[in-house]
């Protein structure tokens, strides 16, 4: 197919943000995210390439068989679409996956609110924020909650790095960080920050764990913002018992995320 197909076009359009939120779709690309997308009804289109059809038939015929429009592109369309050295060739026009957080933290304490959240502040890296989203979807968070000026998780590099988890957790885009810390306060759900000073062990939390609990989690370069900090509840401190000086924010939140994980699942 030519590569300047109309539909191609307006689908490498949404390579940028501005035209993901005016048309309230983004792109997902290989076979992780095409797959989860279409199990969760999100795709309004597959483009392919041969070489995409050669490797993921059953996956294009099952999308055909869903009643999703499924075209073959070029290679160099496919190149266009793509946004990795080596395209897949397999790129889904999906519906954007971001709701408000109304639909994930009541305004009031009961019911059926979460009870694990992950909260990055200010998250910049888009490779960070979909590894954050892969691992909340590993452990079993209700949601992540994006908050202050943190990245699209509709970003191509977020996108891939989520694997996929990026349609099985709700996320959350909430630019006024307060509000986020209101609404959570309201709900009586505890936040919690990591801190080298915290006045709780990581290995002692286990009791603060069977409550509902949200998780800030700051920037990758400045940390935690100190107001935000201020706000939260309580801070634990991750033991350390090597030589390194400190953690990344994908591996701290990795290791507490799994421990409250632990907790609320009842594993040892």
């Amino acid at each position: 197919m030519d590569w300047r197909n109309a539909r191609v076009v307006s689908a490498v359009k949404l390579h940028r943000s501005a035209a993901r939120k005016k048309a309230g779709r983004f792109l997902a690309e290989g076979a992780n995210s095409v797959g989860a997308a279409l199990e969760t009804g999100r795709v309004r289109e597959l483009f392919y390439s041969v070489e995409g059809a050669t490797r993921e038939h059953a996956l294009i015929a099952g999308a055909e068989a869903g009643g999703v429009r499924t075209t073959l592109v070029s290679d160099r369309a496919a190149q266009a679409l793509g946004e990795t050295v080596t395209p897949p060739g397999l790129v889904a026009v999906c519906d954007l996956v971001d709701m408000p957080l109304d639909r994930v933290v009541p305004a009031e304490p009961g019911g059926e609110g979460p009870r694990m959240l992950a909260v990055p502040v200010g998250i910049a890296d888009p490779g960070n924020a979909g590894t954050l989203i892969r691992v909340a979807d590993a452990v079993g968070v209700d949601a992540v909650v994006l908050a202050g000026d943190s990245v699209d998780p509709h970003n191509g590099k977020c996108v891939r790095a989520c694997a996929g988890s990026l349609f099985h957790v709700p996320v959350v885009r909430e630019r006024d960080t307060a509000a986020v810390l209101d609404r959570l306060e309201s709900a009586a759900i505890a936040t919690v920050a990591t801190a080298a000073d915290g006045e709780i062990d990581l290995d002692d939390a286990d009791e603060l764990f069977t409550g509902p609990v949200a998780w800030l989690f700051g920037n990758e370069a400045h940390g935690l913002d100190p107001e935000v900090a201020r706000r939260a509840r309580h801070r634990i401190r991750i033991p350390i018992r090597g030589r390194a000086e400190s953690l990344n924010l994908a591996s701290a939140a990795a290791i507490c995320l799994y421990a409250n994980s632990r907790v609320r699942f009842g594993r040892d």
